[in-house]
């Protein structure tokens, strides 16, 4: 899970805020008084509607240019409330377009967004660069009369723009921000190719014994997939059966499949995704972001990063990660020997375990260890129920109450629902969200997040919106979603993410949500609202864990059981979360993306220490590894652990 961050990070770093004036056009993009109209919005709206929105905003920035310098009036409204209102336009309509290059992709939409991707970082460059604005902040930021958050916001833009280069001159400063589009094009590509990759791979089975062990949830999916792609009269019962690699298909196959010949194919496919296409593309984004650190003076790509975290250095992350293997790695090698003997007493017949049958007895034990099957749970956990039991939740900590409000604004996706947030004492309307619940191969990348539709702004009189994006089980054969606990988790973390940006008590846009928060902050609400899943009043009293036919509540022994399961194998779950932290500061850090080692080698270094089974020599893992090469955690996985 992650939180979205637009390629068109402005002034403040990603912040983006609904604009208060459109342009008189028909151009969807264009009318922003109301939430995005989805409906209307085509890829051709694209180039029109960007261009124009930034034409404009350069204009008006010259003449707060010409102001600042002139008047001498650098008052926080001058200066930061007139930046907002200019910036807003663009960031409304490029914040829609870079949504549903992740929801609703296709070549159109991708080449619209390349047309004009490079055009809106050079002008977000140009001012995130200017020398009167940094002046006036810099007179700014000795105005005692600011509030808390005026004084951060000030500050924090600041450092944006020291980081943006503001101070660089001459080549140099061509350099950078040439470097600086050619990273937006990169991450973007990075991003396609990873959902072409997960969609261009389909394996279909059509013998019963291939698909043994796998539950009728799952059956039932790869069934109805099979049918999509032209093979009628498939069912559940007889085939064919048609897996994929996103993670509703492929998670069941490997946690099930007795076949193993099945599952390593899919888990070889898994692990190699984009590899080839995507493996010059991560040393080019690294030789890139080293440049641009030795610019701006520093001497790597992650002490630029570090400048904008809680975390005061390199060398802190580096400490907390190895004193959470010390403890993790002892642990991890105990549960691999417990899965070893387990599997070996149980009809498994190797040497040793391969990576592919990790989950496959995993699961095993786990049912063996607590006495139920993960499948027992799912129809206790429909979407509907669960939604209950989440809103209930926000009730009893939060004073809201969260209403479905399907129809009152447009949506990309007839899945796709839309809730409002009010007061529960009052009544009044704080805040709306968009859910887009169910996983799409054909055009909506993998993971879960986040994302802004519109920031709270007293400037701008707007109400926070946010996008809560899964990749859940969706309905299948007639039945409701009906969710794995991942799922149930998954949810819950994505929502405390949209709390925090929806019910954020701060006006000024700049502070205002998740805007500004410092990166190793941002996991906190998430995974803080991952603990009441496991909360009796929050799984009971508002109905969340129901039967979805019967309405019979989950039994109390069975979720006591999910309870100490709880820190099943929890060794290692932390160690790779602990590999892929350390991998990552590494090649933002130490690694030479110029030198003769590549990294995946760097990989399978760091694997020597921080996994108990060694990666495929072919794993390509990196080359899916979005959050850092096409996402905003680049240098900065550490924190769903600081």
């Amino acid at each position: 899970s992650a939180l979205a961050r637009s390629s068109a990070a402005l002034l403040r770093g990603g912040r983006r805020s609904l604009g208060v004036k459109a342009l008189v056009t028909e151009n969807p993009l264009l009318l922003q008084e109301s939430l995005p109209l989805f409906s209307a919005i085509k890829a051709v709206h694209v180039k029109d509607a960007v261009s124009g929105a930034l034409s404009s905003m350069e204009s008006e920035f010259e003449s707060l240019e010409s102001r600042l310098q002139q008047s001498g009036d650098v008052s926080y409204s001058a200066v930061i409330e007139e930046l907002e209102k200019l910036e807003a336009p663009v960031e409304y309509s490029w914040g829609v377009v870079n949504h549903l290059m992740g929801v609703k992709n296709s070549d159109e939409l991708r080449a619209a967004h390349g047309e004009v991707q490079g055009e809106v970082v050079k002008t977000t460059t140009k001012l995130s660069q200017s020398e009167a604005v940094f002046k006036a902040l810099e007179a700014l930021e000795k105005d005692g009369s600011l509030e808390p958050a005026q004084q951060r916001i000030v500050q924090s833009s600041l450092s944006s723009m020291r980081l943006s280069g503001v101070g660089l001159q001459g080549e140099e400063k061509e350099r950078f921000n040439a470097n600086r589009i050619r990273l937006s094009e990169l991450s973007t590509a990075f991003s396609n190719n990873l959902l072409d990759a997960t969609k261009a791979f389909s394996l279909t089975l059509t013998e019963p014994a291939q698909v043994d062990g796998l539950p009728p949830s799952a059956l039932a999916l790869a069934a109805s997939r099979a049918a999509e792609e032209g093979e009628e009269g498939a069912t559940a019962e007889s085939g064919p059966w048609r897996l994929g690699l996103d993670m509703p298909s492929y998670l069941p196959a490997m946690k099930f499949l007795r076949d193993r010949s099945v599952r390593e194919a899919l888990y070889r496919a898994f692990v190699t995704r984009a590899g080839e296409v995507n493996a010059p593309l991560i040393r080019q984004i690294l030789q890139i972001k080293q440049e641009q650190a030795s610019i701006l003076g520093f001497g790597s790509y992650a002490e630029v990063s570090i400048e904008r975290k809680m975390a005061p250095s390199v060398e802190a992350v580096y400490d907390l990660t190895e004193m959470l293997l010390a403890k993790a790695f002892p642990a991890a090698q105990k549960e691999l020997q417990q899965l070893t003997e387990f599997a070996t007493a149980n009809g498994f017949d190797g040497a040793a375990l391969a990576l592919w049958d990790v989950s496959f007895w995993s699961e095993r034990l786990s049912e063996h260890t607590f006495g139920f099957e993960q499948e027992e749970l799912r129809p206790y956990f429909a979407l509907d129920n669960v939604l209950d039991g989440l809103f209930g939740l926000c009730r009893r900590l939060y004073g809201v109450e969260i209403v479905r409000s399907d129809g009152e604004a447009e949506v990309w996706h007839a899945d796709v629902g839309f809730f409002k947030v009010l007061d529960e004492a009052s009544g009044e309307h704080l805040a709306s969200f968009f859910l887009d619940p169910y996983a799409r191969p054909e055009n909506k990348r993998g993971g879960a997040w986040m994302g802004v539709c519109v920031g709270r702004s007293k400037v701008l009189d707007r109400k926070p919106v946010a996008y809560l994006t899964c990749n859940g089980s969706p309905p299948v054969d007639g039945k409701p979603s009906l969710m794995t606990f991942d799922e149930v988790t998954t949810l819950f973390h994505e929502t405390g993410h949209g709390l925090q940006h929806m019910l954020t008590k701060v006006a000024h846009a700049p502070a205002a949500g998740i805007s500004g928060v410092e990166w190793d902050a941002v996991e906190l609400p998430s995974q803080f609202m991952e603990n009441w899943c496991y909360d009796p009043a929050t799984v009971y009293d508002a109905g969340m864990a129901k039967h979805y036919e019967t309405g019979e509540p989950l039994p109390r022994d069975l979720f006591g059981k999910l309870c100490e399961q709880r820190t099943f194998q929890a060794g290692m779950g932390m160690i790779r979360q602990l590999m892929f932290g350390a991998l990552d500061m590494r090649l933002h850090h130490t690694y030479d993306p110029r030198g003769e080692q590549t990294p995946f080698e760097l990989q399978h270094e760091l694997a020597e220490r921080y996994a108990v089974l060694p990666p495929l020599p072919d794993d390509r893992f990196l080359c899916s590894f979005g959050h850092i090469f096409a996402g905003g955690y680049s240098a900065g996985y550490y924190s769903y652990k600081w």
